[in-house]
């Protein structure tokens, strides 16, 4: 099977590995290294071959950096390149492909991307434990003359491994943009008889507020939105309020999610 320009794989191989995003990435990372280009995978491409999250599409062009200096890199469809320094500490090897570190490929993004996106990419790989605000930082230390530094930093200081999923880490920068104070994540919550009702994705405490980030396939199961239902109630009782809000919301009206979520303050402060 032909995967670039007068390179081929096997097709067995070829169909199994991109039976998956990251297996399509590595394939394509292959063929532009069988054609003697000197790169290496980064960024967008770096980050779908780790296994990260990224806010947005998926893009269907390969990213890769060229070192400067050593072989050569020249431009072709589909491919994007960065010229840029890569100590060998910044690379690693996955899926037979070089690519940048995790730590290095989410310092990248956080450069040049925006700060919600810097937040998803950089959430994800805390999460997954692939990487450490430490080691992050420490990318940055060594590339203090580049461009994004301030917002990188920004992002590494935001970030944090508690958000579970793309959506809650959006979620938490829109609560910043929104001058929503900032939440407790993944909280325990229970009634006054000290037994606990659940887990709450984000807890005002002081406003005796839960707030609940809905995911596509959160209640694909028809029995899991009848148990939510009746947790709600549960929490409502324990005198909690509950804001529910999806990817739509957050992304569409965020100004409503923050009115709701302020309403929901002064009802819990009042109670």
């Amino acid at each position: 099977m032909r995967v670039g320009r007068g390179v081929y794989a096997r097709a067995a191989l070829a169909v199994t590995v991109n039976r998956n995003p990251a297996g399509e990435q590595a394939l394509s990372l292959a063929s532009v290294l069988a054609g003697g280009q000197a790169v290496v995978g980064s960024h967008e491409s770096a980050a779908i071959i780790h296994g990260l999250d990224l806010l947005g599409r998926r893009p269907s062009e390969l990213t890769v950096t060229h070192r400067p200096g050593v072989g050569s890199a020249t431009g072709r469809a589909g491919v994007r390149v960065h010229l840029a320094a890569l100590p060998d500490r910044h690379v690693t090897v996955r899926g037979g492909v070089p690519v940048t570190t995790v730590a290095r490929t989410v310092m990248d993004l956080a450069r040049t991307s925006s700060f919600r996106s810097g937040v998803v990419v950089a959430d994800s790989a805390l999460r997954r434990k692939l990487t450490t605000k430490a080691e992050m930082s420490g990318v940055l230390a060594e590339c203090r003359r580049w461009p994004g530094l301030v917002q990188a930093r920004e992002v590494i200081e935001f970030s944090d491994a508690l958000s579970e999923s793309a959506l809650e880490s959006l979620s938490r920068v829109v609560f910043r943009e929104q001058r929503i104070p900032p939440p407790e994540l993944q909280a325990w919550v229970g009634g006054d008889d000290g037994g606990v009702v659940g887990r709450a994705d984000f807890l005002w405490a002081r406003f005796g507020t839960i707030g609940e980030a809905d995911g596509m396939v959160k209640y694909a199961d028809p029995r899991a939105a009848v148990a939510q239902l009746s947790r709600d109630a549960r929490l409502r009782a324990a005198g909690f309020q509950v804001v529910h809000f999806t990817w739509d919301d957050i992304i569409r009206t965020p100004g409503h999610v923050a009115a709701s979520l302020r309403e929901a303050f002064k009802r819990g402060a009042a109670g």
